[in-house]
């Protein structure tokens, strides 16, 4: 049943809707569809980074927890064409390239709660034409499912009247240890993927794709994050497939010393790897951890970062009539002898 979690200045309800079921406890907010809280039985700490009060989430642009929309990760100057039409998205004036669908993205939007149960949510956003200077009218769905085997499922799904951009997200920051007290950098990380996209300085993707082996990119074979402070820094996409597939396993993470392990599976095309680097310090989540630079990571699918922009990327254009639908699945258990 939802429960009231704070109340907006405008007024507006957000809601909470706490899941249990398979070894997993989450609570979910209609506030930017944030997976605010993720818990493993038998393990104390939480499983990702968030707030116990709304305000952090409002005043902090990490999109902690949240569904990302329309556009998942950069545009080019926030500029694309569609159907020989050039679109600009909204970047509340700020120059330079748009990330994560604009100022104000899906991840800022209190969505309608639309059915609910001891295990799963489904939300709903009806994005109207145009905003953020996307065109069409766009409804976007999410149901956050909890299975069996401890098994956190994100079904996201979308509609529009018109030809758009279409390219979600689910952006938590996990940490496996102790729920962010300490920095990710020493968690392990396995990611099926041959290539990735080198960037400019703006992380921008140059266009073309190059080989992970004999780089520190390579994690095909499970590996620590980085050896120490000074050798991390990840915001890079791995290219998993060239299109959309059936739902497949893409990567593996390992706490350091809680012996929790997390698999990733995916249909989209690409995972955006993100260390968290840019978290600031003190701030104050869950079960009054403080938080600071790399307290946690993000493994985050999707299409690959500006393809409205490149040649040979996958395709992010939803056309009218179409539906959208992407999975993302995360399951967690402990390793064997600890």
């Amino acid at each position: 049943m939802p429960e009231l979690f704070a109340t907006t200045a405008e007024g507006d309800k957000v809601l909470r809707v706490r899941l249990s079921a398979g070894g997993l406890t989450a609570c979910i907010l209609s506030y930017g569809g944030i997976l605010q809280d993720l818990r493993l039985d038998g393990h104390d700490a939480p499983l990702v980074l968030g707030f116990p009060t709304l305000e952090p989430y409002l005043e902090h642009p990490l999109y902690m927890g949240a569904i990302i929309g329309r556009y998942a990760n950069r545009i080019a100057n926030g500029r694309f064409v569609l159907n020989g039409r050039t679109y600009q998205i909204d970047n509340g004036g700020r120059p330079g390239h748009v990330v994560h669908g604009g100022v104000r993205g899906f991840d800022k939007r209190n969505w309608t709660i639309a059915d609910s149960g001891a295990d799963f949510v489904t939300l709903i956003y009806r994005s109207p034409d145009g905003e953020m200077g996307f065109p069409g009218e766009l409804e976007a769905t999410c149901t956050y499912r909890l299975t069996g085997d401890a098994r956190l499922r994100v079904e996201m799904a979308a509609t529009s009247d018109a030809d758009t951009l279409c390219n979600f997200t689910q952006h938590s920051y996990f940490n496996l240890d102790d729920g962010g007290a300490s920095p990710v950098i020493g968690h392990r990380l396995q990611i099926e993927a041959e290539s990735y996209l080198p960037v400019d300085e703006g992380l921008l993707p140059l266009g073309e794709t190059a080989p992970v082996a004999a780089t520190r990119n390579d994690f095909r074979i499970l590996r620590p994050v980085a050896e120490s402070m000074d050798e991390a820094g990840y915001d890079l996409n791995f290219c998993l497939s060239s299109d959309r597939q059936t739902l497949r396993h893409v990567a593996r993470l390992e706490g350091a010393r809680s012996g929790v392990m997390m698999q990733l599976s995916t249909t989209e095309p690409g995972l955006q790897f993100f260390d968290g680097r840019p978290i600031p310090a003190g701030l104050k989540g869950l079960d009054g951890i403080t938080y600071g630079p790399f307290s946690g990571l993000c493994l985050e699918p999707q299409i690959w970062p500006d393809a409205p922009n490149q040649t040979g990327f996958p395709s992010a254009v939803l056309k009218a009539g179409e539906r959208y639908e992407a999975v993302i699945e995360y399951g967690f258990g402990r390793l064997r002898g600890l």
